[in-house]
């Protein structure tokens, strides 16, 4: 008895009858994955299996769209089937037929793009849950682990999504990109801060108009610096998802 998908139907050498086939399509237009169950002569049934989709999957990536991001599904089902899925949640750049082992080289490919394409190169974020894309998620340029899936998943993540729920992937983008705007705001304006008042603690006013900075203003003055980047790092806690 043997139990695998097509690939393994043409090792043994057997062609299902275009009824089967037609069968076989229609499963697979419908984001199914089938099994074909044979023995060394004839073909005895097919199993389909479906993953169940995440309730907020489709919502999720509509929001990275809007973020600018480009979608990706890297999978080993076939065009079919992950067709059918991308259509289902909004996904239409699709690498199906993708075994475990090439995961990690189809992230290489997109982080290099294909200028022959006009796709430049890319920072690439890899979402996964098993095992075999603890590989890819290492790869990646950020790795994006699903709390629920499996330890070794989780390890190779750069971020781990606790809850499981995709708009965890959203949110993270979301707060990282919110992140950086206000580290570059602290940063900008902790440097035009102590540009102006260095010289003046340095006494630059006073061959002048004879002014110098008393200490404990300038004590006050460094003080008031850190509290506005403290101040400013805590307007993170309303960002908006």
């Amino acid at each position: 008895m043997f139990l695998g998908n097509r690939s393994l139907l043409k090792d043994i050498g057997i062609s299902p009858n275009p009824e089967v086939e037609n069968r076989a399509a229609n499963l697979e237009s419908q984001g199914k994955t089938l099994l074909f169950l044979s023995d060394s002569i004839n073909l005895l049934g097919i199993i389909a299996v479906a993953d169940t989709l995440k309730e907020n999957a489709k919502n999720s990536v509509e929001l990275l769209q809007k973020l600018g991001l480009e979608v990706w599904m890297i999978t080993g089902d076939n065009e079919k089937t992950a067709k059918a899925i991308g259509e289902k949640i909004g996904i239409t750049n699709i690498m199906a037929k993708v075994l475990p082992q090439e995961k990690s080289e189809k992230i290489k490919e997109l982080q290099r793009g294909n200028p022959s394409t006009g796709l430049g190169a890319r920072k690439v974020t890899m979402v996964g849950d098993g095992i075999n894309d603890a590989p890819a998620l290492t790869e990646a340029d950020v790795g994006i682990a699903i709390g629920t899936g499996t330890d070794i998943a989780i390890e190779s993540g750069d971020i781990t999504l606790i809850s499981g729920d995709p708009m965890g992937i959203y949110e993270a983008i979301k707060i990282s990109r919110r992140t950086l705007v206000n580290i570059r705001q602290n940063l900008f304006w902790a440097y035009i801060y102590n540009i102006i008042l260095i010289p003046v603690a340095a006494g630059i006013l006073w061959p002048v108009w004879g002014i110098l900075l008393n200490p404990i203003l300038a004590g006050g003055a460094m003080a008031f610096s850190s509290v506005s980047v403290v101040l400013n790092s805590l307007r993170l806690k309303n960002v908006k998802i």
